[in-house]
């Protein structure tokens, strides 16, 4: 099933038909993230931690006491929300990354909970490989196609992968990792520079030479630091795949990243 996605950045209007998605905690506490969001663009409401309010739906991720649920409490949350959206399908639904902040679960954890959902759901861009098509295992093959500074660096590099002697999902993996905003910042705000400078550092003369001297090697090193977070491998793993020494499976939605 094909869904639509947004770039996670932060929003204060949607178009009337579409309801804002927030994680939330039991208390209706709404202080913080994508919920601090809701209160004050989209009609949530203090005290109402759970459901329809104003412009937005609250998805619980946290109790009354502001502690991390279980996860197969969360997913009971999901459920009704899927149901909500089946019954209401001239409604769009914009989804943030519910859980994957305060609550602290990851998005391999959170993401597939909602596989399956109706098509009026527009994603974060973070989930799509989790709810939408299977990602392919890790390969030398991708890489060596993959990694190449006319693909890295092209300004058209969807119609260029629609080319490239890939499958379907791998050209799907392709275009994930290259759309993932990770350098200078992520699309949490977060400031990237050091890890991407620390994966240089170690597949350096391992994998590829970098040329210090120049911005090109930190746009490279980004795109690497995408599929790392995506996998949950680290440089050793990255290297060993490129040598051809072992291919990596698609992560599952238990695993957690093992950078290091």
């Amino acid at each position: 099933m094909t869904y639509q996605y947004h770039d996670e950045s932060i929003v204060k209007t949607l178009p009337e038909d579409t309801v804002f998605v927030f994680g939330s905690n039991l208390a209706g506490k709404h202080h913080g993230g994508a919920a601090a969001t809701a209160l004050a663009h989209f009609g949530a409401l203090l005290g109402v931690g759970r459901g329809w309010s104003g412009q937005s739906f609250a998805i619980p991720t946290m109790n009354e006491h502001l502690q991390q649920m279980p996860l197969s409490q969360i997913q009971h949350y999901v459920d009704d929300f899927k149901i909500y959206t089946k019954n209401h399908p001239k409604n769009k639904y914009f989804l943030t990354a519910v859980g994957c902040g305060i609550a602290g679960y990851t998005v391999e954890e959170i993401a597939p909970m909602f596989k399956g959902i109706s098509r009026n759901v527009i994603f974060p861009a973070s989930f799509r490989p989790f709810v939408e098509k299977a990602l392919p295992k890790l390969s030398q093959h991708f890489l060596q196609i993959m990694f190449r500074d006319e693909i890295i660096f092209s300004d058209n590099s969807d119609a260029l992968i629609d080319v490239l002697a890939l499958s379907e999902n791998e050209k799907s993996l392709a275009r994930i990792i290259l759309h993932t905003q990770i350098y200078p910042t992520d699309s949490n705000g977060r400031d990237r520079v050091f890890e991407i400078a620390d994966i240089l550092h170690n597949l350096n003369g391992k994998v590829f030479d970098f040329d210090r001297k120049t911005e090109a090697p930190m746009l490279f090193g980004g795109v690497i630091l995408a599929l790392l977070e995506l996998y949950g491998i680290n440089e050793q793993d990255f290297a060993d795949v490129w040598h051809g020494k072992r291919e990596i499976a698609p992560p599952k939605a238990a695993h957690k990243a093992k950078r290091g």
